[in-house]
């Protein structure tokens, strides 16, 4: 079984997009093939109104105050109970309806503790449905996807979206709730701990543009740094962000 869990704050324009992508997937059954699970941050808007409208379509929900974005993704963590945890915020959505199944008969098949693949950016429209395609994320940024994903392959960045990575429980560690790169160093971990890492021929989610690093950029960069740091060390990562400098300017 998949948790699928989704992190909520004040995200009553998002969050209904986000359910009726997961409510979508055919041939799937919540409690049998997949648990769904909401934790939100004591939303002040119309979010717990949508949480409670789909209250029977979820195995459980939370709102409660919390210490940000990754200690509410800890408290999913901590909720899950299937084989398999997947992140779909706010926002994000699977890719079509048949993902799930698909993404089910590989587990079943291949046993991975990593399953990944690409991520199609969309953009925000400013309604309740996602606006249209910017494109593949390995596309339309310089983070080209593995088909061999190895934990080193991070030492540029980024390589999958963390919408785009299903990992194993057992092996899935607490996020770093001090770090807005926490993301990054949940799937250098994942990777470290994994005995096989499995690409997925087929795009996992649809992410939407924006988000907690985007907003905060800077500190997010500052933060990216230590992580790497503390996976490949000082003068590696020097080196790497050198040639990501160089990326950048190749590309402007």
């Amino acid at each position: 079984m998949i948790s699928i869990i989704t992190i909520t704050y004040n995200a009553e324009r998002f969050l209904e997009r986000t359910i009726d992508s997961i409510m979508g997937q055919e041939g799937c059954v919540l409690g049998a093939d997949y648990e769904y699970i909401i934790v939100d941050g004591a939303s002040k808007d119309g979010t717990l109104n949508i949480i409670r409208q789909h209250e029977k379509q979820l195995t459980r929900w939370v709102s409660e105050p919390d210490r940000g974005l990754y200690d509410a993704m800890n408290k999913g963590l901590h909720l899950a109970t299937g084989d398999y945890v997947w992140f779909m915020n706010a926002g994000d959505e699977i890719h079509d309806p048949a993902v799930l199944s698909k993404l089910l008969m590989a587990i079943r098949t291949t046993h991975a503790d990593v399953y990944y693949s690409d991520a199609l950016f969309v953009s925000d429209n400013g309604t309740t449905h996602s606006g249209p395609p910017v494109g593949l994320r390995s596309e339309v940024t310089p983070h080209t996807l593995p088909m061999a994903l190895r934990w080193q392959d991070m030492a540029l960045g980024m390589k999958v979206s963390h919408q785009a990575f299903v990992a194993r429980r057992a092996i899935a560690p607490d996020y770093d709730i001090t770090n807005l790169s926490a993301d990054l160093d949940w799937e250098i971990r994942c990777l470290k701990a994994a005995q096989r890492i499995d690409y997925l021929p087929f795009t996992l989610c649809k992410y939407l543009v924006g988000g907690l690093s985007v907003q905060q950029h800077r500190r997010s960069l500052t933060d990216r740094f230590k992580v790497l740091t503390t996976h490949f060390g000082l003068l590696p990562t020097l080196l790497s962000h050198a040639r990501i400098i160089w990326r950048a300017i190749g590309r402007s």
